[in-house]
């Protein structure tokens, strides 16, 4: 029984002040594995004044010494791998490999800042053009200050690796917020910090909901930055809390993501890119390949091919071999999932997906194929977060195009393509953060990740990532 009722503020462990706990799940198990405290916002106002007090020594510490940091953070989750892998796919219920592809891209993570930090500092007081004669000027980065970080439960270590490497690679203190819904694997970066060495006050983490720590944390005045991913109704009431005191934001919210398909493509890659676009994670992505548009030609054969994988699924125990789709995070999260199914009845909407065996227990819903959804559907218009897919036949490019841009959303998308060129050609009119053309959804920690519509404001990962928690400041002198 995992017991999380301490807070983590200025390299020590101290009681929350709330009374108040909530269950931590084994989604599979459906079973209580620990509690953890709903948080109050008298531990947000310590852990932001612990921040206060670190920011002008670790704002003053050479970059490269706070690359060395990051390294030590990698370091200490590569040395934790086995057993945080497990704890992961424990709390979370994605499969035991999903689950170490998650810490090895937040290893990367880490360890791709490290090398940003040492260049941030390569690059400090470059000089730059004056344009006026006789006076001379040098252009610098300073870190924007105390950042206050909040991550979802979807992809635990790999989405608190996106804020927190960046900001402490900049020079921020944080008042880091994971989801109360994993926050096991999330705790043990506490202590990968203590091992790493970095000062007190510097990460601060704390542990909560919404109205514990989120939204008190959203309108600290103490806090000087705001880095939020989750859903778009949150996100709205952060931006809202941020607005009084003209704080900037980062957030990363929903999506919609198409998939498009021309009549060229090859059919076992189509398939199978539709397949890990909607059943990676049990379709918990925000990046989620939701809606298919199909050529006409292609579309009946790339229909059956798509059922029948969906029927040869495992679902199951996310810990054993051999089981690759996990249950759902939560039972409120799998009744969401059944309300849209519900919704897809009264809507008259038509699934031949044979359902795969579902265990006894677990939060699962099995993965459908909906066939010729209409756009004004809810289920092609709403982000789902669960397995299941909504597809559509086209004519031609054009259709297939204006289909994929008529969204709120604008995320991400996949084109399959039998000519790389029309792929390409194509993904340049998506109105779209980012097209994987021919290819399985990467993002590397050079990349770049964000949206554009209702999907979010700025980018995360790459040079943008560490840019999102710096001041650029130039000075001019004779």
């Amino acid at each position: 029984m995992h017991v999380l009722t301490k807070q983590f503020i200025d390299n020590a462990w101290v009681a929350s002040r709330a009374e108040a706990r909530l269950p931590v799940l084994d989604p599979f198990r459906e079973a209580v594995i620990g509690e953890v405290t709903r948080g109050d916002p008298l531990d947000v106002d310590a852990a932001v004044a612990a921040a206060r007090r670190a920011l002008p020594d670790w704002r003053d510490t050479p970059e490269a010494r706070r690359g060395e940091h990051l390294d030590a953070i990698a370091a200490g989750l590569e040395a934790r791998r086995e057993g945080l892998a497990e704890l992961s796919s424990r709390n979370n219920g994605k499969p035991l490999a999903e689950a170490h592809q998650d810490l090895d891209d937040a290893i990367a993570c880490y360890r791709y800042y490290a090398t940003q930090a040492r260049a941030l500092g390569e690059r400090q007081g470059q000089t730059d053009a004056s344009g006026i004669e006789g006076l001379s000027a040098r252009r610098y980065w300073d870190p924007v200050g105390v950042v206050g970080l909040i991550t979802p439960w979807n992809f635990p270590l790999v989405s608190s690796a996106w804020k927190l490497a960046p900001a402490l690679a900049a020079g921020c203190t944080v008042v880091f917020k994971p989801s109360e819904v994993t926050p096991l694997p999330e705790r043990v970066l506490a202590e990968v910090v203590m091992e790493a060495r970095l000062p007190p006050g510097v990460v601060n983490l704390l542990h909560g909901d919404g109205e514990g720590i989120g939204a008190p944390l959203s309108r600290h005045p103490g806090i000087d930055k705001l880095s939020f991913t989750g859903s778009n109704p949150v996100g709205e009431k952060v931006m809202h809390a941020a607005a009084s005191g003209v704080l900037p934001v980062s957030l990363e919210l929903g999506g919609k993501s198409p998939i498009l398909v021309t009549e060229d493509a090859d059919l076992e890659l189509a398939r199978d890119l539709v397949m890990a676009g909607i059943c990676y994670n049990a379709g918990q992505m925000c990046s989620a390949t939701s809606r298919l548009l199909v050529h006409e030609r292609l579309a009946d054969d790339l229909y059956a091919a798509i059922d029948a994988a969906m029927g040869a699924l495992r679902p199951g125990n996310p810990l054993a071999e051999g089981a690759d789709m996990g249950p759902l995070v939560s039972a409120t999260q799998r009744d969401r999932v059944r309300g849209y199914l519900d919704i897809a009845d009264r809507e008259g909407l038509h699934s031949k997906t044979s359902t795969p065996a579902l265990p006894e227990h677990g939060f699962f819903v099995a993965p459908r194929l909906y066939r010729d959804v209409p756009p004004s559907s809810r289920l092609w218009r709403e982000e789902i977060f669960g397995p299941v897919l909504c597809a559509r036949r086209v004519a031609d490019d054009e259709e297939a195009i204006a289909l994929a841009n008529d969204s709120d959303f604008g995320l991400a998308a996949t084109v399959v393509a039998g000519d790389p060129d029309r792929a390409e050609a194509i993904a340049r009119r998506l109105e779209v953060g980012n097209v994987w053309c021919n290819c399985d959804q990467v993002a590397p920690p050079h990349s770049s990740w964000g949206g554009m519509k209702r999907s979010g404001i700025g980018r995360e990962l790459g040079q943008a990532g560490l840019d999102a928690y710096l001041e650029p400041k130039r000075i001019t002198r004779p």
